[in-house]
């Protein structure tokens, strides 16, 4: 699969974030990828619902799509129309972005040495900023 490094995928949801307008609390996770390279993880809060909603690349036979993915609750949701537009505005930013990162990664490639240690300035890592 493809690698996208936490760096990267922040610097796509800032660029995202200032061309839409919206998405301001949405950030990048440290995930752990196959061979322990810093993948991220795109998490999108949502001030409507409990979900916890998230978008990551995912292989899909010959190619790799982005996926949102949205976790159950156990809990019915009630909401009011004015909740109902508000939630719906949150997901449609989430969907947004998913189509946002699904083009940005057509045929981007992580330098190796990025992939492997993510130094941002000599004696500064990628860690430190966490």
């Amino acid at each position: 699969m493809p690698f996208h490094s936490k760096k990267t995928l922040e610097h796509w949801v800032a660029e995202f974030v200032d061309s839409r307008g919206a998405g301001d609390l949405i950030r990048v996770a440290v995930q752990d990828g196959s061979g322990g390279d810093d993948t991220g993880l795109v998490i999108v809060p949502l001030e409507n619902a409990p979900n916890s909603v998230w978008i990551e690349p995912r292989d899909t036979g010959d190619e790799l799509n982005w996926l949102i993915t949205i976790e159950p609750t156990d809990e019915a949701l009630e909401l009011t129309s004015f909740e109902l537009n508000a939630l719906t505005h949150e997901l449609q930013v989430a969907a947004e972005l998913c189509a946002f990162l699904q083009e940005k990664s057509l045929g981007h490639f992580e330098p190796e040495a990025q992939a492997g240690n993510e130094s941002t300035t000599p004696g500064h890592s990628a860690a430190d900023e966490r």
